[in-house]
């Protein structure tokens, strides 16, 4: 497939996980990727991403830096215009999982939280309105925890709840040039960072709320990303929960 031959994409996070799956499906529809990689690291991984993307037929330019600093995501799109002459598709799959009560958490965790899942996306989405081509797309993954009522993650889907009201301003201003701009609402992912957070138990309930009784595949999500970046272009302004029936709202 090769509907987004001759178009660039630019995913932050886009080294490791679900941010590497979207880099590999992107280039496999005929797309450029700049990988977004945050610390040295991780760079290997980012690299692996980097190869795959280019055995797919792609081009890819590998950008590291913290998001959190605005002039950085400034960077970031700049060095994708300078290799690319453009941007066509920006998705942003940054964000921090925290789960500590309220009367545990310090202010350091509350910033830095807020920081990776509220601050990085509203300058992410900013970046992407200034450089993104006519007729681009923009996705952010947030959580399926915007639809839950439960414990624990008070600064995790506090942190990523700002993004829909960034999404829907975005989505008005930037829809005049054929702009489309969603969020996908995972719900727990099987990925490394979700198993840090919570307990074998737990683990099992989160399943057990899932179609299948299992969690959510970064595979489930990915072709989202495919789809709103060609077919479904049309969709704008939304949060779509894409986590087998874990929690709607």
């Amino acid at each position: 497939m090769t509907k987004l031959a001759g178009k660039t994409a630019v995913v932050a996070g886009g080294g490791k996980n679900l941010g590497g799956l979207v880099s590999r499906h992107l280039a496999g529809l005929g797309a450029n990727v700049v990988v977004h990689y945050n610390s040295p690291s991780s760079e290997a991984e980012a690299r692996e991403t980097a190869a795959a993307v280019e055995a797919a037929g792609g081009k890819a330019l590998l950008f590291q830096g913290d998001l959190t600093a605005p002039a950085k995501v400034t960077e970031l799109f700049d060095a994708a215009v300078a290799e690319f002459g453009g941007v066509d598709v920006a998705v942003n799959t940054v964000g921090k999982v925290l789960r500590k009560p309220i009367l545990e958490t310090s202010e350091e965790e509350y910033d830095s939280m807020l920081d990776i899942n509220a601050k990085a996306a509203y300058f992410f989405i900013k970046e992407a309105g200034r450089t993104l081509n006519d007729d681009g797309t923009l996705i952010t993954i947030v959580t399926a925890l915007l639809g839950a009522f439960t414990d624990g993650y008070s600064t995790y889907a506090g942190g990523k709840s700002p993004v829909e009201h960034f999404n829907r301003a975005a989505a008005k201003e930037f829809g005049v040039r054929g702009i489309s701009v969603n969020a996908i609402a995972p719900g727990p992912m099987d990925t490394p960072f979700f198993y840090g957070q919570e307990t074998p138990e737990r683990v099992e309930f989160h399943k057990s709320q899932g179609m299948g009784n299992r969690l959510t595949f970064i595979e489930d999500i990915a072709p989202i990303v495919d789809f709103l970046s060609t077919d479904g272009h049309w969709i704008t302004g939304q949060t779509l929960f894409a986590n087998g029936g874990y929690t709607t709202r």
